[in-house]
């Protein structure tokens, strides 16, 4: 099947087809990050802290960097308020209107996934992680063929935001 992933990629000649393969297949494309996954097209980071800690954390590294906050929801609370219980579960939506524009200068079909979204949240065990939208399923799911140096960028950055929001300061 990985033979097979990278025979198609290659195809393809370039190396968001190789990176979209990979998600596809459930290859986890990051060995520098072990905690780093790409399941149902998203990236997720395990956090050192609490997802509120955390979440805290990106929101000042993102308006640090320029970036918009749009809104916060916290899904928790909101289950609390119709008396459900929720694990922490906490969206920050965000984005850059600079580089926005670019993907949708690709396909205007990508903004429904804009603004981007990070979700703070905590897992049965009590883990707690951060996870976003995989510029590169976007990529693929919209078919941004002429934006790969764009989802390249984006992918770095969001990935170097979520590395110092998560690792314990």
């Amino acid at each position: 099947m990985k033979v097979f992933n990278f025979l198609a990629a290659l195809s393809c000649g370039s190396i968001l087809s190789i990176y979209a393969t990979q998600i596809i297949s459930g290859v986890q494309a990051n060995a520098v990050n072990p905690n780093y996954s790409t399941d149902k097209g998203l990236v997720s980071f395990s956090s050192a802290s609490s997802p509120k800690q955390t979440a805290a954390r990106f929101e000042k590294l993102l308006l640090a960097k320029g970036f918009t906050i749009f809104n916060k929801i916290d899904h928790a609370q909101g289950a609390a308020k119709v008396g459900e219980q929720l694990n922490p579960t906490e969206i920050i939506i965000f984005g850059n209107p600079k580089i926005g524009t670019k993907l949708m200068q690709c396909d205007q079909s990508v903004a429904i996934d804009l603004p981007q979204k990070a979700l703070f949240w905590s897992d049965e065990e009590g883990k707690s992680w951060l996870s976003y939208n995989d510029p590169f399923y976007l990529a693929k799911r919209h078919n941004l063929k002429e934006c790969d140096d764009v989802i390249q960028k984006i992918e770095k950055g969001l990935g170097n935001l979520a590395k110092a929001a998560t690792q314990d300061n």
